[in-house]
């Protein structure tokens, strides 16, 4: 007998290398620091690894209502691509034209400077230097993918973004009907869970107190009050991401998106040598709703997508366990790109959130006045994006100028998300609408859907 589908308990990533079996000691008490950091995801704990790296002398205390690693960056897609989501003209409208040309530039340095890290701390994550293919499987998808590549190289990745023929993606990896695919270069494949508990083991060793099991309650100039104790600190960096909208405050501040993923048992070879995927291109493809997928060090296919893509009022998963038709969509996915895979078992299923504005991008910034701080929005790309917030955050909490510091995503506002029903009604109409211009456009074959089209411009996207 087959073992049953294991779902939730956080992620695979942790399945594979285990729960943390002890937790760091909570707050025990009122404190003091020179910086709190509210969470200790990938974005806390680069702002504190280059804190102490800057200034060794410094007082750094991280706050985390569970564990290092327990959100976003225990449970993601494991794809450190070095590129940030969604529209460069939004913020060159408050901003250059070579400005974010320079952001372009800044975000593609964040892949060698996370294996730069990893491999001086001596942190394992499985990082694996690929590709990035992206494909098309039909002819609505093909003209997206074309006008992506256009896009991308007209804002300075001509040398790391380009398109390929049907032979060249199908001789990497056997996705059935495709007709193309989109190559971005110098990204790696990395094992989630193992990259975050490592980089909260060094940060550790730099002397960084991280203060698991102490849910923050509010914040404001000067001091984080927790369940265990009052933090007083001139500066505040708040890094929770999908999580912001606990504070009651910041419900409608990022909009909590829900994203889920399956991974496989290992597969033979004789599965691989249909399949192909000897380069372990980190894959995807152009449908409006579309999928992340990664073959992993030992054999398995992770498929993620957007499942039960947002819970009333913002409300958070269950310990990462996703609903049943949400698995059943994935496992659609992975049979239908990978139907050599259809005989074999699946062995896990989760999901977790991640954090969205109004406008689908991403910003950093510390108000002067308050000494508060900030970093996310990362819209499904923050394994990359959060190193480089981290290096920006340090800088603006140690009061440098810095080329970061200039970045046009700095001190970025934008408007809140509307109150509900609004928001629930707004991010499910978007994907009835986007999985229906999917499904057209798989039955017609022709040009880009409309229903696409509105289904983006109902949230923003």
């Amino acid at each position: 007998m087959s073992e049953p589908m294991r779902i939730g308990d956080v992620s695979f990533w942790y399945a594979d290398i285990g729960l943390p079996s002890t937790r760091r000691p909570p707050l025990d008490g009122d404190s003091s620091a020179d910086v709190a950091i509210i969470g200790a995801g990938y974005s806390g704990l680069w702002t504190a690894y280059y804190l102490k790296k800057a200034d060794p002398s410094l007082k750094v205390i991280v706050l985390e209502k569970e564990f290092a690693g327990f959100g976003a960056s225990g449970r993601n897609g494991g794809w450190l691509t070095g590129g940030f989501a969604w529209n460069h003209e939004r913020y060159m409208a408050t901003s250059s034209r070579e400005a974010v040309r320079g952001m372009v530039r800044a975000m593609n340095g964040t892949v060698d400077e996370v294996i730069r890290v990893a491999e001086a701390e001596g942190i394992d994550a499985d990082i694996r230097r690929t590709d990035e293919m992206m494909v098309a499987v039909n002819p609505a998808q093909l003209q997206r993918l074309s006008a992506e590549v256009k896009h991308r190289q007209g804002w300075g990745e001509e040398d790391r973004v380009w398109e390929i023929g049907a032979e060249e993606a199908m001789a990497r990896v056997a996705v059935p009907g495709t007709l193309g695919g989109m190559i971005v270069s110098n990204v790696a494949r990395v094992q989630p869970a193992k990259l975050v508990r490592g980089l909260a083991r060094v940060v550790d060793g730099l002397g960084v107190r991280i203060c698991e099991g102490t849910a923050v309650t509010s914040f404001e100039k000067g001091r984080v009050v927790t369940a265990r104790g009052v933090v007083k600190a001139p500066v505040i960096l708040r890094c929770t991401e999908g999580f912001t909208a606990g504070f009651p405050d910041l419900k409608r501040e990022w909009l909590p998106l829900n994203s889920a993923q399956i991974a496989t048992e290992p597969l033979p070879e004789e599965v691989w040598a249909k399949i192909g995927w000897n380069g372990y291109e980190i894959l995807g493809d152009f449908a409006n709703a579309y999928c992340y997928c990664q073959r992993t060090r030992e054999g398995r296919i992770t498929v993620g997508a957007r499942g039960v893509p947002y819970r009333y009022g913002s409300s958070l998963d269950t310990n990462g366990a996703p609903d049943g038709e949400t698995i059943r969509r994935l496992v659609g996915i992975l049979h239908t790109h990978f139907p050599a895979a259809k005989p074999f078992r699946v062995d896990h299923a989760w999901c977790g959130v991640l954090g969205v504005p109004r406008d689908w991008c991403a910003t950093v910034g510390l108000d002067a006045a308050t000494g508060i701080g900030w970093a996310g929005g990362y819209v499904g790309v923050g394994v990359s994006t959060s190193n480089l917030s981290g290096r920006t955050l340090a800088d603006l909490a140690l009061g440098r100028k810095t080329e970061l510091t200039a970045l046009p995503w700095v001190n970025r506002r934008v408007r809140s998300w509307e109150p509900e029903p609004f928001r629930w009604m707004g991010v499910h109409g978007m994907y009835a609408l986007l999985n229906a211009a999917d499904r057209s456009e798989a039955r017609h074959r022709g040009p880009p859907s409309k229903l696409g089209r509105l289904g983006n411009w109902l949230t923003g996207r």
